[in-house]
């Protein structure tokens, strides 16, 4: 634990002792007021967008259908002020993703300009989201207290001095099940204490580079709730709210403010976690819902997203009892609140966003190459893209000097799709925005024994017990029939490379990014490598691809066969 960490648990049990003293001295003073109102700021997902986000996640879908440009840090800034200004008393939350697959004005500074504009900000608490961790454990720490890389010290100022808001997760320990963060913070408002609850992916392992967080563990979010949940609730806080960080996709597209939500992990936790949570903030998915859900007494609970991207400030309004301390439930009224750019942005922000992408601009605008028509992860029935397909052919040729075969990308490892726009054209900062994490390419040596259970890894169960396709796209070469409808482990078959089968005890060698060859996403079988060989990384061998070959044209999507 760090010293800065030391000094916040010191300070909050110290509030939790004079709250636990307030609530046996301060029933005197309720009948002047009987009621406190507090206004609930919350945002997620924010991956260092310092600028207005472009593409798909440039506007939001209203109500009746029409798409509202949104989103800039500058334009939150300002709409947080706003609705900071409409209450007495208010609070601002993270739900974690602040950075990580960041925008290229933050990541080339190492996001320190992120972690800035949060401070300039004044949140009061985030949660960790999965891609804080994306660079590790020491490098979450470094953003958290403070100081400058070892590998390329403070890009963006002479110093880094960190966070200035607490960065919780209650289901996040080391493996001997110590706390890793603060689970929870308080907040006094108006002589009331108010909890918040953060709380982490349980399937984060699975999801982050494992190597870099050998030594976490991540626990069932129901149960950390419910468990910090208590703990507040005998230090006498009753006011609690949740920062989850799992998300949900409506079964039906619509505003900000509709609840499509019929299944998913954030709504069964909601279901779940414990009644004495009054509100709960979402995250992930990136998508836009208000909804409300009974907690397991029978109570309606808000429980709200706010798409990503700093598009939208989720808000919810809240009045405490003074005597009970409990938040009045009945009385809760939320909405999403629309980052639009109808509203002066905040100037200070704004400097901070014009330096950073000034500074970042002239490697950002540089041409790599052209393409000849859009390149998306949109999948067709076989779960291949073009833009998926494209990525592993850059992959192999990277790999190709040193002696690799084949290549398999995973698609969460893509974040943005390639668009032509007008020209075709294509900008370093479009080819990072495709491969924003710098992942490491490795030439793993396997036996087609070992590939075939790779393969088979794409279907897979959830910690949630939700069934999912997770389906690695292909290079150019290397094709094979899928069966869905077959028993797992049986689904997979006709394996060929260059058109020869592959035979179970051969050895290939196969490119696949540091994620996958530390089994990222449940591709376990990768581990089984007996040689492993450094190939450059992921953005490189993209951007390489279009030097050599521009103008790139969409692959074919038929190197998997389905059967069903």
């Amino acid at each position: 634990m760090t010293r800065r960490m030391t000094r916040t648990c010191a300070v909050l049990a110290t509030t939790l002792l004079a709250t636990t003293a307030t609530s046996l001295s301060g029933v005197a003073n309720a009948e002047s007021q009987d009621t406190v109102s507090v206004r609930l700021l919350a945002f997620n997902d924010l991956h260092g967008s310092l600028r207005p986000p472009e593409g798909v996640r440039s506007e939001i879908r209203q109500a009746d259908g029409s798409l509202t440009p949104a989103g800039g840090a500058a334009y939150l800034a300002a709409y947080v002020t706003q609705l900071r200004s409409q209450a007495t008393n208010s609070l601002l939350y993270s739900v974690g993703d602040n950075w990580g697959s960041s925008a290229l004005e933050s990541a080339m500074f190492n996001d320190e300009p992120t972690v800035e504009l949060l401070n300039r900000m004044k949140i009061d608490a985030s949660a960790i989201g999965n891609h804080e961790l994306d660079k590790g454990l020491a490098e979450f720490r470094r953003m958290q207290s403070g100081g400058c890389s070892a590998v390329d010290a403070c890009t963006f100022s002479p110093s880094f001095g960190g966070a200035n808001f607490p960065l919780m997760a209650a289901n996040m320990t080391y493996t001997n099940g110590t706390p890793a963060t603060l689970p929870f913070t308080v907040n006094m408002v108006d002589g009331i204490p108010l909890g918040v609850i953060a709380i982490s992916p349980a399937n984060t392992s699975q999801i982050v580079t494992p190597g870099g967080i050998a030594d976490l563990q991540f626990g069932d979010e129901v149960e950390a709730i419910n468990r910090t949940a208590d703990v507040l609730d005998f230090f006498g806080v009753k006011a609690i709210t949740v920062l989850l960080h799992r998300g949900d996709e409506p079964a039906v597209e619509g505003g900000p403010n509709d609840c499509n939500v019929e299944s998913g992990p954030a709504r069964d936790i909601a279901l779940r976690a414990s009644p004495k949570v009054d509100v709960i903030f979402t995250a992930d998915s990136h998508q836009q819902y208000n909804c409300e859900f009974p907690d397991p007494a029978g109570n309606p609970r808000v429980v709200m997203q706010g798409a990503s991207h700093g598009r939208i400030v989720s808000v919810a309004d809240v009045t405490i009892d003074r005597n009970t301390r409990e938040v009045v439930r009945d009385q809760t009224s939320a909405f999403n609140q629309i980052v639009t750019h109808d509203i002066s942005p905040d100037p200070d922000i704004q400097a901070l966003a014009d330096r950073a992408w000034s500074e970042a601009s002239e490697s950002a605008q540089r041409p790599v190459g052209t393409i000849t028509a859009d390149l998306t992860r949109d999948r067709v029935p076989s779960g291949e893209s073009t833009l998926g397909n494209l990525v592993a052919d850059a992959q192999l040729a990277a790999g190709s000097t040193r002696g690799a075969q084949l290549a398999l990308t995973n698609p969460g490892g893509m974040r943005e799709d390639l668009d032509f726009g007008t020209s075709g054209q294509v900008t370093y900062r479009q080819a990072y925005g495709v491969q924003p994490f710098g992942n490491s390419l490795e030439v793993l040596s396997v036996t087609g024994a070992v590939l075939k259970d790779a393969l088979e890894q794409q279907f897979q169960i959830d910690l949630d017990g939700t069934a999912t396709e997770r389906i690695l796209s292909p290079s150019a070469g290397f094709t094979y029939a899928m069966d869905r409808r077959a028993a797992p482990g049986s689904r997979i078959s006709e394996m060929r490379l260059n058109g020869q089968d592959i035979a179970p005890d051969c050895v290939y060698s196969v490119v696949v990014n540091k994620f996958l060859a530390e089994g990222g996403d449940g591709f376990t079988a990768l581990k089984n490598s007996t040689q492993m060989t450094g190939a450059g990384n992921d953005l490189d061998a993209l951007t390489a691809l279009f030097a050599a070959g521009s103008p790139v044209s969409p692959p074919a999507t038929d190197r998997i066969r389905t059967a069903g």
